[in-house]
């Protein structure tokens, strides 16, 4: 007998998602800490937190500070390092039945190229996400993802060390975020994600100090959203690529605004914070959208948006 349950699941460069609610990086840890009340099988995926080649403690305290509709957070790329990952952490993932995506990053090109290599034979890492937003010591500081030949080198050494999709991850923090998905695209991306955070602070006026310790951190929450989906519906619209949208996703309206812009699939983060239930109550949403409005598969409603 068919069934009239509407097909939520999404495909995304090799990737098959049961639904397109993935966890985004640095907001669901390494899974297991939101296991006791977020079963993540139920997900379409799951990002962990970025990885570097060696551990790293993150900034100092406070890391975190509320925004208005969002938060700041300067927590450093905190992780245990990707050794560490894959002896302690990714044997519980792989008993998962869903999407494990490994967040990575380095400070310089090799750096990237070490990662994906000590992930290329791990067994229970379904892709990697490329994390260009960080610092590349080699050019004095400027962020990877801040200059289309640097983003294009990165995404050509992942490429070259891992035989598992790539998804290179985007920062807001620019002047045209086109020129910077064209350049990973011609470089071998099979995947593009976007936005990450976009760079802001708050100040304590009474001490006239700055509220995070590092002074400034990464904006995220529904005050980025408006943002995110027009960057979202620019990319979409220029690279052959799909595209995962990521920035105040809170319910599953929010995430229907990045799909009808064209986003195969989305990443929810500082939701989880507020709510951590949030991510199977957009699923939820989503069903009950496309049972609502008729719609058989969330792949009409992709790229959907009316002149």
């Amino acid at each position: 007998m068919k069934s009239n349950k509407p097909d939520i699941s999404v495909t995304l460069g090799g990737l098959h998602l049961k639904n397109p609610v993935i966890a985004a990086s640095g907001t669901f840890g390494y899974g297991d800490e939101y296991a006791d009340i977020v079963d993540p099988s139920l997900l379409g995926g799951v990002v962990v937190k970025g990885l570097s080649l060696k551990p790293r403690e993150g900034n100092p305290p406070p890391r975190i500070v509320e925004t208005p509709s969002g938060m700041l957070n300067a927590i450093g790329l905190a992780n245990i390092g990707v050794e560490a990952f894959i002896k302690e952490k990714l044997p519980w993932l792989r008993a998962l039945d869903t999407t494990v995506i490994a967040n990575i990053y380095g400070h310089s090109v090799s750096e990237y190229g070490e990662v994906a290599s000590a992930l290329r034979a791990s067994d229970g890492v379904d892709a990697l996400e490329v994390n260009i937003s960080c610092p590349n010591v080699e050019m004095g500081g400027m962020a990877f993802g801040t200059d289309p030949e640097a983003a294009a080198r990165v995404t050509e050494i992942v490429k070259q060390n891992t035989d598992k999709p790539v998804i290179v991850k985007l920062s807001p923090n620019v002047t045209d975020i086109v020129q910077i998905a064209k350049a990973v695209e011609a470089a071998g991306a099979d995947i593009i994600s976007l936005i990450n955070t976009l760079t802001g602070m708050a100040i304590d006026v009474r001490a006239r100090r700055a509220r995070l310790a590092n002074i400034y951190g990464g904006l995220s929450g529904p005050a980025i959203r408006p943002v995110a989906v027009y960057m979202v519906y620019q990319v979409a619209r220029s690279v052959n690529l799909p595209v995962i949208g990521i920035g105040g996703i809170m319910e599953a309206v929010d995430a229907l605004e990045f799909m009808i812009a064209g986003a195969t699939a989305v990443q929810v983060g500082t939701a989880s914070f507020v709510n951590p239930q949030a991510m199977l109550d957009i699923i939820d949403g989503l069903r009950q959208y496309c049972s609502e409005n008729g719609i058989s598969g969330l792949a009409e409603v992709v790229g959907s948006l009316e002149a």
